[in-house]
């Protein structure tokens, strides 16, 4: 499981839209072997040096995109990252879609939850909302 603060998710989605607006759309998560499926608002859940969320509008030359890390898998300060995440996302690096569709209600609903879990299985992404 990870965990992601939701104002933080919210900032990530946000950033997405605003850089797609202004640099003609999302990017492509799956380099064209995916079409479509990552390109409009959403967030990319990313298992790479640690484990992240990060806005996916098209960026300006040079610009990075906005990268939010899970409480649990940090590569700064947290010193298990490494076994957290081969254990919770895989030992490969990958990349995950999450459409803005699918977290943006929920959010709204639950004004009270602080918290996004994201939990991976071999089939799906399980989402929950938490208090803190």
């Amino acid at each position: 499981m990870f965990t992601f603060p939701i104002a933080a998710v919210r900032k990530a989605i946000e950033r997405g839209i605003e850089d797609a607006a202004a640099n003609g759309g999302f990017r492509d998560p799956y380099y064209g072997t995916r079409p479509g499926e990552g390109e409009r608002a959403g967030v990319w859940l990313v298992g790479d040096e640690g484990v992240y969320i990060m806005s996916n509008g098209r960026l300006a030359e040079g610009a990075r995109a906005l990268v939010i890390y899970s409480e649990q898998c940090h590569p700064r300060g947290y010193v298990d990252w490494w076994d957290y995440k081969r254990r919770q996302f895989g030992a490969d690096d990958g990349i995950e879609f999450i459409e803005a569709e699918r977290l943006l209600p929920p959010f709204d609903r639950n004004l009270r939850a602080t918290h996004l879990n994201v939990e991976l299985t071999e089939t799906e992404i399980a989402l929950s909302l938490i208090t803190r």
